[in-house]
């Protein structure tokens, strides 16, 4: 799931999420497999850790946030795959939910070597399948994350069988429609602070809409 919140600090300590909007649209797929009686281990990322744990960036508060909106406890385990990882999805009843730490904790996430991040992502299966390999899927509900050639997102997908999230669903519809539109007028709003991963999409949308409003962090890149 995309849980990357934004967390407002006071004091260096960590006050509350200042919005919760991508925590709110993964609940729908994580209560919808939790209700059919899945096991459900779920990874994220919050942050840029640089491969090494930072209590900063722990997702501690945003499972308390999980737990809310699901309305059902969410355990957070206190490392990756590591052994308390392992014990708490062992433990793991019908309808749970197991929410690892920061996957960004654990630098063969975002490792260019494909071993290192194939080791990560047996490890990752292993605690959906146990050492046999057999059982367990992997969901892809992180829309924020589809296109990186990470562990928890594209490595762990050629090791058990998996499906798109609503989430994600949803997402590649509205995209579908966006870039096949006949109806005019046809005006596009961007937003977002990283202008080197949208410079691809305004090229794209240049040549479909009939305007494009650029906002957002992106605007002051234009302006320079």
């Amino acid at each position: 799931s995309d849980l990357n919140v934004p967390l407002e600090y006071l004091d260096g300590n960590i006050a509350h999420i200042s919005d919760p909007g991508r925590i709110v649209a993964s609940v729908p797929t994580i209560r919808a497999l939790a209700g059919a009686g899945a096991k459900v281990i779920v990874t994220a990322h919050l942050g840029r850790p640089d491969g090494k744990p930072d209590p900063k960036l722990s997702l501690a508060p945003v499972g308390a946030a999980l737990g809310e909106l699901l309305g059902q406890h969410v355990q957070v385990a206190g490392d990756v795959v590591g052994t308390d990882a392992l014990a708490r999805a062992e433990g793991l009843t019908d309808g749970d939910v197991l929410l690892l730490e920061n996957i960004r904790f654990d630098p063969r996430e975002t490792s260019k070597d494909d071993a290192q991040r194939l080791a990560l992502a047996q490890e990752l299966a292993e605690l959906v399948s146990g050492p046999t390999g057999t059982g367990g899927a992997f969901v892809s509900d992180g829309f924020g994350v589809v296109h990186r050639k990470q562990a928890s997102v594209y490595d762990v997908a050629t090791l058990l069988p998996h499906y798109a999230g609503g989430l994600v669903a949803a997402e590649v519809e509205v995209l579908r429609v966006l870039t096949a539109s006949t109806e005019r007028p046809y005006a596009v709003v961007l937003g977002g602070s990283k202008v080197s991963d949208k410079l691809a999409v305004i090229e794209s949308l240049a040549t479909k809409a009939d305007s494009l409003v650029i906002g957002g962090g992106m605007c002051f890149t234009f302006l320079a």
